[in-house]
């Protein structure tokens, strides 16, 4: 195998961002030296970009444009996006987030590559719902819907009795009197969250 092998394989299924056992799974009679050798001598080059350990993205001979918010998911998974990324996402807070913020089963996390910060929230799994596949271009990014970006973000907000005052927030209230409040109220019960109290009072 050489340079020009693995780009035909990995662009023609789509394998943008892949793993070191990604290669190994096309590969797989290829000898693990040799790979490790080769991965150093095309990240050497520049062909290829280290994401994270044994996460890479394919950087050469074209800029793939890969968005942000599927490089989060291929980062840390079980994850989605969610928080301040997905209600900027909604127009549910007016500014671009400062990181891509997800959504995980698995301990919180911080990454930090080229493409910025990555961070990672953790819930238990019988909150870990309300997500969908939304396509950015050529990539199918994992993202929670509004409601339940809404409610994460309400959570994290109010996490150890922490008070929340919606008047304060940078938060979108016209947006968010369209949400749809039976999806709401269903997320809210996942965290045992009053919305009542913490936000139909100032819609």
């Amino acid at each position: 195998m050489n340079f020009k092998d693995l780009y035909r394989t990995l662009e023609r299924n789509k394998y943008y961002v892949f793993s070191y056992q990604d290669i190994m799974s096309f590969y797989p009679k290829e000898k693990k030296d040799n790979l490790k050798k080769m991965i150093y001598r095309w990240r050497k080059n520049g062909w290829i970009y280290p994401l994270k350990k044994g996460l890479y993205e394919l950087t050469y001979p074209k800029d793939f444009s890969i968005s942000d918010m599927y490089i989060a998911n291929k980062l840390y998974n079980p994850s989605y996006v969610s928080l301040d990324t997905a209600l900027s996402n909604y127009s549910i807070i007016p500014e671009v987030a400062m990181a891509v913020t997800s959504i995980t089963t698995k301990p919180t996390r911080r990454f930090v590559n080229k493409h910025g910060l990555f961070i990672y929230r953790t819930v238990k799994p019988d909150v870990f719902t309300g997500y969908y596949i939304e396509k950015h271009g050529e990539f199918d990014i994992l993202i929670a819907e509004a409601e339940k970006a809404f409610v994460d973000y309400l959570y994290f907000k109010t996490y150890r009795n922490k008070k929340f005052d919606f008047a304060s927030e940078r938060l979108d209230g016209d947006v968010i009197s369209r949400l749809n409040r039976k999806k709401l109220n269903k997320y809210a019960k996942l965290y045992n969250i009053n919305l009542k109290e913490l936000v139909y009072a100032y819609l």
